[in-house]
């Protein structure tokens, strides 16, 4: 049974992850439509070296740019998808519940503090 003040703290936290998850793929939309568009330029069958670096650079950026904001999309998924099966606020790790200040900084944590140190040791 959850109290009054729990019910406000899971519903603040509902309401976060829904706007960061809209932020998020408003994100990666404006990512996918800045992404240049294939053109092969004539001239030179050697091509222009450093230009040909600059954009393989900028696409690597982009695409890892991409790939982080998915991942933080499926993050973000994972602890809504946890606030509806009523596990949220639990360690995925130990099962004990999660301290309020750790969700309120990371709200798609998965592990609480200690088993977040242990697994980085490991």
């Amino acid at each position: 049974m959850t109290t009054k003040k729990e019910a406000s703290f899971y519903g603040e936290i509902n309401t976060r992850l829904k706007s960061d998850h809209q932020r998020l793929i408003e994100q990666l939309e404006a990512l996918k439509a800045t992404a240049p568009q294939e053109d092969r330029r004539e001239g030179s069958p050697f091509g222009k070296r450093e230009e040909e670096a600059t954009e393989t650079a900028d696409l690597e950026n982009r695409l890892a740019l991409e790939k982080r904001v998915l991942d933080q999309i499926a993050e973000v998924e994972h602890a809504l998808h946890k606030l509806e099966k009523g596990t949220f606020g639990k360690c995925e790790m130990c099962g004990q519940t999660m301290d309020p200040a750790r969700l309120t900084a990371l709200p798609y944590a998965r592990l609480c503090v200690a088993c977040k140190a242990k697994q980085r040791f490991t």
